[in-house]
């Protein structure tokens, strides 16, 4: 199964010779799953030339908000809809949570309550999921397609789940402590300090990430979780 990766950032120079880029990570957490995977980075202006170039397509996180006026923007948000009316399944992780909620009628907003950075823990239908977290901006208000899947205080929409076409999360499955420490180094500065304290006592701790990729690759082979 050919899995279309939308590139919508870029992994920092810090960690990049190590790490590789954005676009890695999600080949890793998605290895041994019978995928291909072709990259299209977005950000920087490449599109697939249809929906049905892929069986299934991943957006990526970034550093930008979905409510900025850039032409790859909204370019984005057309595709997410015509993806959307042809059933191919779609995941979309931190941005592109943020992003498919806002094409599908949903609201985006840099939340007052501050930033979620590295990990946190989630109300899982009934569950206790941990997965790392780096984000400011939220999805405030759901399509109505979408039903709830995962909150907690702090980010009520963590997960959402579009019937059979999509299936979104806030966090990063794909973050392991090496990003997490790769983004103190290179974004602390935009963080409060107690917040980036925390981050670091977290480290070590485990995490839900091969839970998480278990659920993208269902959703993407069987169009449910």
């Amino acid at each position: 199964m050919k899995i279309g990766i939308l590139q919508t950032g870029h992994a920092p120079d810090e960690v990049r010779d190590e790490l590789g880029n954005v676009n890695d990570f999600f080949m890793r957490l998605l290895a041994g799953q019978d995928f291909t995977f072709e990259t299209y980075p977005v950000v920087d202006g490449t599109f697939p030339s249809s929906p049905n170039d892929c069986a299934g397509w991943l957006i990526t996180g970034s550093k930008h908000g979905a409510y900025e006026d850039l032409p790859w923007i909204h370019q984005l948000q057309t595709l997410i809809r015509e993806i959307y009316a042809a059933e191919i399944p779609l995941v979309g992780i931190c941005f592109g949570h943020q992003i498919i909620a806002q094409a599908l009628g949903g609201t985006v907003e840099k939340f007052k309550g501050g930033w979620a950075v590295g990990r946190q823990t989630y109300d899982w239908q009934g569950e206790t999921v941990a997965l790392n977290a780096w984000h400011q901006d939220q999805v405030t208000t759901r399509p109505a397609d979408a039903q709830p899947l995962a909150g907690n205080a702090f980010c009520e929409n963590a997960a959402l789940v579009y019937g059979t076409r999509a299936f979104t999360v806030q966090a990063h499955p794909e973050f392991g402590d090496p990003m997490i420490n790769g983004l103190i180094a290179a974004r602390a500065g935009t963080v409060p300090p107690d917040l980036i304290d925390r981050a670091k006592s977290n480290l070590g701790k485990e995490n839900d990430n091969t839970r998480l990729a278990h659920q993208i690759a269902t959703f993407f082979k069987e169009q449910h979780l």
